[in-house]
């Protein structure tokens, strides 16, 4: 094992261990920071000199297949790591700055994830999300800030019912974040001509019940979507917007009109994580929801309106109930007032 390849090892298992999602390398003038972001937290791990740095960020971007002598543009690239009997994806971003290029890697564990029920804080609101897939057709959409749990959500849903049901489930992403049995992904890549219409026209001839798409992020995309759940399929798909309500305008904003969304949209699903301590499982997150349901949108889109509190369970009652009932501390409480 060369020195860089023993100082990144060194790096990323200790990450691991600290139950850090990310690593952020922050390059000074004078020197380089590296963050870990654990529980959603960035915390500072250690300050390396630029050269250690330039030494591990070269073996980063050789081994994940980015250009070495590219500096002046973006770059994305993927490692597969097998580390202490664990496989991890690991996605990583290099950033032109001012002083150097900036990386982030992203973490993503590729065994079997917390099963569904411990992901959520409240059970009645798995419930309902549980029954909203029940639907044969339409749209269903989960919202959130990144690393709020969106794509996880998805697949643990997914996971779920498959073997709960014998559906067929088709994944359209950029990229693939997870490995999922017996379920099919197909992994979007536009310079090979597999893009999202290319890849639903191919994924229709089998026969799916379901179809995930990785995420809305442009209106391409949106009006897939939109296209593919028309189409008589059910299709779930995560979009970055602050509530339910935000989430409404963001469909719009990216050209969808409101006679189309009404047409199609089942639900939204918005996602907030709260971390809390057990006896059993320690320190960990889990999720509480806004739920906006059909009966919400239509009145929505008959009125116009807002809906009230007693309808609609915002964030900030959800996270007094939390706090009520002594899920949460008053400490994480006060932290996540908005």
């Amino acid at each position: 094992m060369n020195p860089a390849e023993a100082k990144a090892t060194k790096l990323l298992l200790y990450a691991i261990e600290q139950g850090a999602s990310d690593i952020h390398f922050s390059p000074l003038s004078a020197q380089t920071d590296i963050y870990h972001r654990i529980q959603g937290n960035r915390i500072f791990h250690k300050t390396i000199s630029n050269s250690s740095y330039q030494l591990l960020l070269t073996y980063f971007k050789f081994t994940s297949a980015m250009d070495i002598g590219e500096t002046r543009k973006p770059q994305n690239g993927t490692i597969t790591l097998q580390i202490v009997g664990q496989v991890y994806d690991l996605r990583l971003s290099a950033l032109p700055v001012k002083h150097n290029e900036s990386l982030a890697i992203r973490i993503l564990p590729q065994q079997a994830s917390l099963p569904l029920h411990q992901l959520f804080l409240f059970p009645n609101q798995l419930h309902l999300l549980l029954a909203w897939m029940k639907n044969r057709s339409g749209l269903i959409l989960i919202n959130g800030p990144t690393g709020s749990g969106k794509t996880t959500t998805l697949y643990a849903i997914l996971e779920a019912i498959r073997k709960q049901h014998s559906l067929q489930a088709i994944t359209l992403e950029d990229p693939i974040e997870k490995d999922l049995e017996q379920i099919l992904q197909v992994q979007i890549n536009e310079k090979a001509g597999i893009t999202y219409q290319a890849g639903f026209k191919a994924a229709l001839r089998h026969d799916p019940d379901i179809i995930m798409v990785g995420e809305i992020r442009d209106a391409a995309t949106a009006a897939f979507a939109l296209e593919a759940s028309l189409s008589g399929h059910l299709v779930l798909s995560t979009i970055h917007a602050a509530n339910g309500l935000g989430t409404l305008y963001r469909l719009k904003s990216l050209g969808l009109t409101m006679g189309d969304v009404k047409q199609s949209l089942i639900a939204i699903a918005s996602i907030q994580l709260l971390s809390f301590e057990t006896k059993k499982h320690g320190k960990r997150r889990a999720a509480i929801l806004e739920l906006l349901d059909q009966s919400l949108l239509t009145q929505y889109f008959q009125n116009d309106i807002i809906w009230s509190a007693d309808q609609y369970h915002s964030f900030t009652h959800l996270r007094k109930k939390a706090y009520a009932y002594g899920y949460i501390s008053e400490k994480t409480y006060n932290e996540t007032k908005e």
